[in-house]
Formats: C-alpha cells, sequence, structure tokens
C-alpha cells in the first residue's frame, strides 16, 4: 500500500483535518509561549493537544478504512486515551502548582 492507493474521496478530506490538526497544535504552543501566566499556559496546549490529535486521528481513521474497505477504529481507543488523560494531568499540574504557591 502506498499514498497512490488512498481513493482521492478519502486523501483530500484526510489532508484536510492533517492540516487543520497541524495548526490546532502550532496554535496551542503558540499560546504557551505567549500567556503569562501559568494558568494560562495550562490552558492553550491542552486544548491545542486534544483537538489537534483528534484532526490527526480522525484522518487516520479516514484513510486506514478507505484502503482496508472497512470501518477501521483502532484509533478510537487512542482518542479515548487521549480524552481521558488529557484533562486529568492537567487538572494534576493545576493542584501542584496551588500547593506549591501556598507554601
Amino acid at each position: 500500500m502506498s499514498a497512490a492507493d488512498v481513493p482521492l474521496w478519502a486523501a483530500l478530506p484526510a489532508a484536510l483535518l492533517l492540516i487543520c490538526g497541524g495548526v490546532l497544535t502550532l496554535l496551542g504552543s503558540l499560546g504557551l509561549l505567549r500567556l503569562d501566566t501559568f494558568y494560562a499556559r495550562l490552558h492553550a496546549p491542552t486544548m491545542g493537544n486534544t483537538l489537534g490529535a483528534g484532526c490527526v486521528l480522525l484522518a487516520s481513521i479516514l484513510s486506514a478504512s478507505a484502503l482496508a474497505g472497512r470501518p477501521v477504529i483502532h484509533e478510537v481507543l487512542i482518542t479515548v486515551f487521549i480524552l481521558l488523560t488529557s484533562p486529568v494531568t492537567t487538572m494534576l499540574l493545576m493542584r501542584a502548582a496551588m500547593l506549591r504557591r501556598r507554601n
């Protein structure tokens, strides 16, 4: 299988999703650099990570399903893992920052 095997009806939306995922991740990274406080900096990469990874995983599902000729949903497990762990990690970092400022 190569890139030439992917049908055009699947390649164009997958390419658009990959571009959107890259832009969202880039915006989240820029937010990390530009925002002032720790709490504001924490929000932008979390959103960029979740939305950017979601777009990339949707593109992967679309292209893999088109190549296999059947629905391929293995990436749904990755999506669930990211959606569950990203907010938990953010909350743990926020709590650690709050406890550190108390002392």
